[in-house]
């Protein structure tokens, strides 16, 4: 057979409804990672559902338990023929927590709900569809060609990428030659648009802080001790303030990166930031000035408050709160040192006269950015474009944040990112979804990655 029928093939499932019921069974998993209650169906999605799954598909497959968190194990698979070449491709299986009060009527996070072109339901983007597109896509290369590749494959699923990805990297580091290979190929995120095929070759860093001013153990009445007692919320607000300012830009050098590269800018340069119906409107004046949107988004560095409180929100009292903290996070690209930023944040601070804001560091996500001119990025470019017609976007790095630092830094291997969603599928929120459309596309896409790496100009190292 040839690459063409193996793209024909890779719709069938499709087209028949099989690939709506294996994606409907594994939704139906309630695998929220941020729940230990859930860790036993973590477990079962692994056992049950993509171990006979992938052993289906010629896979050895084995449930590796997490170095760090016992609640949240790996599934790692391997497929030899002998080969002196090897690809790696990871998803994910978790999902984020459901919150079915907040889904819409006749809706349901656990039982994927067909309306008109969408697929709704809790994972059906991020992560649960993106993988079964993959493995589908390569059951069909698989039958194509005979039952061989050409080349060996390890699948690597992680359980608790929605809680940070712990352990990742001690797993990378421990079990460096089973994972090791030439190159990765992950599927997680959106493309810019539905309807572009994108490939992204890394992913922004984030750090989760908390500032926190604490004053005093109880609070007091603002009328009798207001003017001589500090208010922890004021000074909270102007910390805040002397970090970022009111447009978003930011103010301290150690939270800024360095200038964005030439071809950072290039390649963005035909990216436009996605304004279709499901996708909230650009505010022009937010952000670093002199940038594009596509810059500010994907080549910069953004702080976000993400939540703040003093006192009772929702039954404010007249008195002075007794203490203050606002959860924030910096998403950074690659040129920013992470381990370096509470040291600037407490330097600027206490050069500011804001000694009494306490920064506490809670998690850090790296970020990084394979090099455009790697010889899997024109690969992968042109590949997509003769499964589709269309010339796809390529990102230096998504604006999230993904855990391929383990991949880029640890196991040292090229890094290219095929994401099967699009930004407004609401993942992480209430009524996530995905366009049938595109579900049906990235078949295709995947199916001619797989294809072309068993080709013979598919770029492997000597």
């Amino acid at each position: 057979m040839d690459r063409q029928t193996a793209l024909a093939r890779a719709t069938e499932p499709f087209d028949s409804g099989d690939f709506l019921d294996v994606l409907a069974r594994r939704v139906g998993y309630r695998t929220e990672s941020a729940d230990p209650a859930r860790s036993a169906d973590l477990r079962d999605y692994l056992t049950a559902e993509m171990v006979p799954a992938v052993e289906r598909l010629g896979f050895t497959a084995r449930i590796v338990p997490n170095p760090v968190s016992p609640g949240h194990p790996f599934l790692v698979a391997h497929r030899a023929e002998g080969s002196a070449h090897r690809v790696l491709t990871y998803g994910h299986g978790d999902v984020q927590p459901a919150h079915p009060e907040q889904w819409r009527s006749g809706l349901d996070p656990w039982r994927v709900v067909v309306e008109g072109d969408r697929w709704y339901g809790r994972g059906v983007a991020d992560n649960k569809g993106q993988h079964t597109v993959n493995l589908v896509a390569l059951e069909q290369v698989l039958a194509a060609r005979g039952g061989r590749l050409g080349y060996d494959v390890t699948l690597l699923l992680d359980m608790g990428e929605e809680s940070g990805s712990p352990g990742l990297t001690e797993l990378c580091e421990q079990q460096s030659d089973q994972l090791a290979a030439d190159l990765l190929i992950g599927s997680d995120g959106p493309r810019v648009a539905a309807d572009r095929p994108t490939v992204f070759l890394g992913s922004r860093g984030s750090l989760n802080l908390t500032l926190r001013v604490t004053a005093r153990d109880r609070a007091y009445h603002s009328g009798n001790w207001g003017g001589v007692l500090s208010n922890p919320a004021t000074v909270l607000v102007n910390a805040l303030a002397s970090l970022v300012d009111g447009r978003g830009r930011l103010l301290v050098d150690g939270l800024r990166p360095p200038a964005v590269p030439g071809p950072v800018r290039a390649a963005l340069a035909s990216i436009e930031v996605d304004q279709g119906p499901d996708s909230p409107a650009l505010d022009p004046e937010w952000g670093e000035p002199g940038l594009t949107p596509s810059e500010r988004l994907w080549a910069w560095n953004t702080l976000e408050v993400l939540a703040m409180t003093a006192g009772e929100p929702d039954a404010p009292v007249n008195a002075i709160p007794p203490s203050a903290r606002a959860h924030c996070q910096l998403r950074f690209v690659v040129g920013t040192d992470p381990a370096r930023v509470p040291e600037a944040l407490r330097a600027h601070l206490d050069a500011a006269g804001f000694g009494a804001v306490q920064v506490e560091v809670e998690h850090t996500m790296a970020a990084t950015r394979t090099d455009p001119e790697d010889p899997w990025v024109p690969w992968a470019l042109q590949s997509i474009e003769r499964s589709t017609g269309r010339t796809p976007a390529l990102l230096p790095n998504l604006g999230g944040s993904l855990p391929n630092g383990p991949f880029a830094h640890v196991l040292g291997m090229p890094t290219v990112w095929v994401p099967h969603s699009y930004p407004g599928c609401a993942q992480h929120a209430p009524d996530e979804h995905l366009p049938t459309a595109l579900v049906r596309e990235s078949l295709q896409v995947m199916a001619g990655l797989w294809w072309d790496l068993g080709e013979p100009d598919a770029p492997w190292p000597s």
